[in-house]
């Protein structure tokens, strides 16, 4: 793994989101319940402590995307690609206006214009240190900014349920324990504390994608870094690197703005008000078999990568906070969906089931240490946190 002071995702001069050349989306394995009908894969790899990239393979669109992670000051990081967090909000509001859309159709209400405003808001408490330190996940709010001659409480009514149409509905309201395997230096290492996966993967190779992984083409504009955040009331004056803090006691607060491009494709603008960092504009499509051309990553690899991204964080902040000799890092991430109520047509709750995830670790350190990083990992990491909480929404609908 590079040092914490090279900008790999810069330096390495490729856009921060393509598509792949070759997919694995067809050799994914199913769920054990037939209607979870879509898995995304998550193969993510630590290029330094805090930069990531993750291959997203959807087993359903057979498409393979790279997408890429940093964090910015409050973790020394070089803010050159989203934070981890970033990419659940955008997945999340992705997959709401998928399913209001296709739910209005189906109630035959006209939207003339839509933009969907969304906020996530985390906490982080205790010390990292002395084994206390928990990441926690707060209730969202979603306001939704409608054009239509529906009334309010048709269009009160349709997003509410479309939300619940959602696959993400299964993530929210559910408490799910996801599952684990830990290999430490090529070996398996029993687990104690945590609920453990049957079976064996294949490790991940370490080895960051190549432009000729690439398909050809322009894919500057699939995530586009803007200016910081302006300040709200959330926004915390924070010193650089105040997150590496063995003791913590705050708030964070992202917000994803959700609008429609002419042709369909969704843009997403994430702000990141606390800890306070820039501003991203990301592109998300559907594949053909869900309504939309497959132009960029759809909602689930959005949500997949996110959890993901902020998974892996942890293992690169407890290493560096201790000091501790962790050479190289990645996880294979699997989660099954269902597909959308509405937009499918099924007319049922969204659901997923928990998440499976093996974790591979190449370290100078005892299988002690790998335990122990993986159960700290868990413990601190905001996307695990909300996959093991009861998650609520208020909404609000405005009538344009």
């Amino acid at each position: 793994m590079a040092n914490l002071t090279q900008d790999i995702l810069k330096d390495c001069g490729l856009p921060l989101v393509f598509p792949l050349t070759e997919t694995v989306a067809g050799s994914l394995p199913h769920s054990a319940d037939k209607s979870r009908v879509e898995t995304i894969r998550a193969t993510v790899n630590s290029l330094t402590v805090f930069q990531k990239e993750g291959v997203l393979s959807s087993r359903r669109s057979n498409q393979s995307w790279r997408l890429a992670s940093d964090e910015g000051k409050y973790l020394e990081g070089h803010d050159s690609a989203p934070a981890p967090l970033a990419f659940l909000t955008v997945g999340m509001v992705a997959s709401f206006m998928n399913e209001i859309l296709a739910l209005a159709k189906m109630r035959s209400i006209e939207i003339e214009d839509i933009k969907l405003v969304q906020d996530n808001f985390y906490s982080m408490k205790g010390s990292m240190l002395r084994g206390t330190m928990t990441a926690f996940a707060h209730d969202i709010g979603l306001d939704a900014h409608i054009k239509s001659s529906a009334d309010h409480q048709a269009l009160q009514g349709l997003v509410i349920d479309a939300m619940a149409a959602s696959p993400l509905n299964g993530l929210m309201k559910h408490e799910n324990e996801a599952l684990f395997k830990l290999y430490h230096n090529g070996r398996v290492v029993a687990l104690d504390d945590m609920p453990e996966l049957p079976g064996s993967i294949e490790s991940p190779d370490f080895i960051p994608v190549a432009a000729s992984d690439m398909v050809a083409g322009d894919w500057q504009d699939m995530l586009v870094r803007g200016g910081m955040t302006v300040k709200n009331d959330s926004t915390s004056h924070l010193r650089a690197g105040s997150s590496l803090d063995d003791h913590q006691d705050r708030l964070l607060h992202l917000r994803g703005i959700c609008t429609l491009r002419e042709d369909g494709v969704k843009i997403i603008e994430q702000q990141l008000f606390n800890p306070h960092g820039s501003v991203f504009t990301f592109l998300s499509d559907e594949g053909p078999e869900d309504g939309g051309q497959g132009r960029a990553p759809n909602a689930a690899s959005y949500i997949s990568a996110g959890i993901g991204f902020c998974f892996m964080t942890q293992f690169g902040r407890f290493a560096k906070m201790q000091k501790s000799k962790l050479k190289a890092y990645a996880i294979v991430q699997d989660a099954h969906f269902t597909l959308g109520g509405a937009s499918a047509g099924t007319g049922k709750p969204g659901e997923m089931d928990p998440l499976e995830t093996y974790v591979f670790l190449e370290s100078e350190e005892d299988d002690d240490f790998a335990k122990n990083i993986l159960l700290v990992a868990e413990k601190t990491c905001f996307l695990h946190a909300f996959s093991r909480s009861k998650i609520k929404a208020k909404v609000k609908v405005n009538k344009i």
